[in-house]
């Protein structure tokens, strides 16, 4: 628990946070790679260049500041920060690493406005921060019974173009080795080494039911926008592997589990590449009970950005209470069966709204609206789950 000596200075932070926090955190990323050049084959080369990894960061510090009395708010957060950890090796050495350039950042930015007192205060609240961590971590290490970093040699035995810019990738292990377990909704790690000869790692929904035999994940070629560069690892991906190529992939780990054991009806919305989970669950739902009452909704920019479209009309043939329905922005005047336009709750089957969970995935605005629209609908909050990464994942709190 912080101090009462330090809470007032936490609590002071706040606001200055808000205002000056992407700035310390840009800083922060300077100093950290100028120190420890290394850590740049740890970090995403992407969303540093984007800027999406500093915003989390940042998000991240601004978060914790302003819900330090908060445990409940702050218990997801950090279990969602664990899985990502672990899937990327991280050890507890890493975190004195990070304070100091993280405190010495705040410094720097903030000038004589960082008093010895707030840059204690800090070191204490980071402390306790890094203490929770460290303990989670260690405990989903061994629960997987691997040692920080371990990666497995699998290899590629399918490769299915499932849109214009998603490949789907099968994979097995190497010598008949078992796969471990996974639950519909995880993800792996997958590493890279890149031309530039940076290492880098990403991580992948997996998008098919487990079965002990395989892992799929589906990969989105990221193409360059007007302030984004374009995806290094996913275009690596897409450009060079094939069947027979090997891939290290990590153990499968992620918090956000849609129930998929159960009887009751189950809600599945998604955007964009945030079908990979949904197909995962679907197929799963498919073999373990296939006349459990599933409305399944996606939404897409056209046909040719569909993708997994063949998983789901599998998945029709098998559940009579599957109900699904789609949405395109573009060309939906060509598909009977599509809504033109992005998703609409009106538009959705009904259901009773107090005993089907909601799982969503897609792009934050996408859940921003469907959450929204749930919740004035009537849905209990609790009932509404959503799998985010990077800043998104803290909106809610900041």
């Amino acid at each position: 628990m912080l101090s009462a000596a330090s809470r007032p200075y936490i609590d002071a932070s706040v606001p200055v946070l808000r205002e000056h926090g992407l700035t310390i955190t840009k800083v922060f990323y300077q100093d950290l790679f100028e120190n420890y050049p290394h850590l740049r084959n740890t970090f995403n080369a992407g969303n540093q260049a984007s800027g999406a990894q500093q915003q989390s960061l940042a998000s991240a510090v601004f978060a914790y500041a302003a819900n330090i009395d908060n445990a409940a708010a702050l218990a997801p957060v950090i279990s969602r920060i664990v899985h990502k950890h672990v899937s990327l090796g991280i050890t507890a050495a890493y975190y004195p690493i990070v304070g100091h350039h993280l405190l010495g950042a705040i410094k720097k930015v903030l000038g004589d406005a960082a008093t010895p007192e707030l840059i204690e205060a800090w070191a204490e609240a980071y402390g306790l921060l890094a203490k929770a961590l460290i303990e989670e971590e260690s405990k989903l290490y061994a629960e997987a019974g691997i040692i920080p970093g371990a990666l497995f040699n699998m290899r590629v035995t399918e490769i299915s173009k499932e849109s214009e810019l998603v490949k789907a990738f099968t994979m097995v292990p190497l010598d008949g080795v078992a796969l471990p377990a996974f639950k519909p909704g995880q993800y792996v790690s997958v590493a890279v080494q890149l031309p530039s000869g940076m290492r880098q790692l990403r991580q992948y929904s997996l998008s098919d039911a487990p079965d002990r035999q395989h892992l799929r994940v589906s990969v989105k070629r990221e193409v360059a926008g007007d302030e984004t560069p374009a995806g290094e690892v996913s275009n690596w991906l897409h450009d060079n592997v094939e069947v027979g190529s090997l891939l290290q992939v990590s153990k499968p780990f992620g918090d956000f589990l849609p129930e998929t054991e159960g009887d009751e009806p189950i809600v599945l919305l998604s955007a964009g590449i945030g079908i990979t989970p949904m197909i995962s669950t679907l197929n799963r739902i498919a073999e373990k009970s296939p006349k459990r009452r599933v409305i399944f909704a996606h939404a897409a920019r056209r046909q040719d950005h569909h993708p997994h479209r063949a998983d789901l009309e599998k998945a029709k043939q098998r559940m009579p209470n599957l109900e699904s329905v789609t949405f395109y922005e573009e060309d939906a005047d060509a598909h009977p069966e599509v809504l033109p336009g992005r998703m609409q709750l009106k538009q959705l089957p009904q259901w009773e709204v107090d005993k089907a969970n909601i799982y969503m995935c897609g792009p934050l605005p996408f859940m921003q609206q469907q959450w929204a629209d749930l919740l004035a609908h009537g849905v209990p909050q609790e009932r509404l789950h959503r799998e985010v990464f990077g800043p998104d994942m803290l909106d809610h709190l900041i």
